[in-house]
């Protein structure tokens, strides 16, 4: 096939990999190859340059395990359940932990954590806060506070913004609004993300605080307004959130 017998369309898409060839500095031979061989050529570039590229990608990577996990949810847990019985060390078995609280198994990680947390290990930070996580999520707040207490008075120099939202979380969880909302307040402006200014919000309305609430709520959108687009697409559920709360609803 020579470019005197191709389409319009075809040559468009010569063009097109010919400029891809230049801009990302691709070995120039291949425009003699797409230029004299087009049809064949354009399939080997496709094979040898772009699909490689292509499933190299963080993208291509994420979208990838994103269908694994749809095809075999429960693949994750296999592999870390093997791992931490064959190993038997501590990262094998607080990675099982993990995934045992994010597939809702909540007495098992309990367990295996309480496990983990011996010797060397006994006063971890990291394992105690996957606890205090499994915890809260079997809906024992009064345990999961217990145990952030005693991490902090362990590890008085532990740093967790996902451990101080759960503090407050568990705290309103008890029923203790004051020490809440304190918590809340302290956390929100440094929080990275959403979560914590919508939960101080949310908090404060149901307390009959609702001016207060929509100050909170409007002050986190004009912070995402001028925030990266990606940003606002990881956060679009809390921010629609706070959007309802800004509009006083």
């Amino acid at each position: 096939m020579s470019l005197l017998h191709v389409s319009l369309p075809f040559i468009v898409i010569l063009v097109l990999l010919i400029v891809h060839i230049i801009k990302t500095g691709r070995n120039w031979l291949w425009i003699w190859v797409l230029v004299l061989l087009p049809g064949a050529g354009i399939i080997a570039y496709v094979i040898v340059e772009l699909l490689p590229a292509l499933f190299r990608s963080q993208g291509a990577r994420r979208t990838a395990r994103g269908m694994k996990k749809a095809l075999d949810p429960g693949a994750d847990l296999r592999r870390y359940e093997n791992e931490a019985r064959i190993s038997g060390n501590v990262a094998s078995r607080q990675r099982y932990a993990d995934e045992l609280v994010r597939h809702g198994r909540y007495d098992e990680a309990i367990a295996t954590y309480h496990q983990t947390l011996t010797g060397l290990y006994a006063q971890d930070p990291n394992l105690m806060l996957g606890l205090a996580k499994a915890q809260f999520g079997k809906g024992d707040a009064s345990a999961a506070r217990a145990t952030l207490d005693e991490l902090i008075r362990l590890n008085p120099d532990f740093r967790s913004p996902e451990g101080h939202l759960l503090y407050a979380r568990a705290l309103e969880a008890e029923g203790n609004v004051a020490k809440a909302l304190e918590e809340y307040k302290v956390l929100a402006p440094a929080y990275p993300g959403a979560e914590a200014s919508v939960r101080y919000a949310q908090l404060l309305k149901a307390q009959g605080k609702g001016p207060e609430a929509a100050n909170v709520a409007r002050e986190l959108l004009e912070q995402a307004r001028i925030a990266p687009a990606h940003y606002r697409r990881a956060q679009r559920v809390w921010l629609e959130s706070a959007q309802r709360l800004a509009a006083g609803h």
